[in-house]
């Protein structure tokens, strides 16, 4: 199995990219700050998966993992409840990216709870 055929990776990839293309439309002048914030925060859910499924062998290295990409989740969170406040986007729109984000989170935490059904091995 590969990281790419995780749901938790399928899924923060496809938010992470409904982000990038939603954010070409900020202001220019959020450029350097929540444009790049809420992107980078996005990405990184997906590619701290990517790094905990190759760290499965070592499983406090796999669990760090996941909670950092639970901790990018909540920010990408955060960055979205600034661009519905700042009328970035419509409140639809935080709603449909906020809940695909609290479907990441269920997965992350799955994992965390149950690291053996992901190729970890007991201690």
């Amino acid at each position: 199995m590969d990281f790419r055929s995780l749901k938790v990776y399928e899924i923060s990839f496809g938010l992470a990219m409904d982000i990038f293309n939603l954010t070409k439309e900020f202001p220019k002048e959020e450029k350097y700050s929540l444009t790049d914030q809420i992107r980078r925060s996005s990405r990184s859910v997906c590619a701290n998966v990517a790094e905990a499924y190759r760290k499965r062998r070592y499983p406090n290295h796999f669990i760090s993992k996941l909670s950092d990409s639970d901790a990018e989740n909540a920010e990408t969170q955060s960055w979205l409840e600034f661009a519905y406040a700042c009328e970035y986007i419509d409140k639809n729109t935080k709603e449909e990216l906020n809940q695909k984000s609290l479907e990441v989170g269920r997965l992350l935490n799955y994992m965390i709870n149950n690291p053996v059904k992901f190729g970890v091995s007991k201690e």
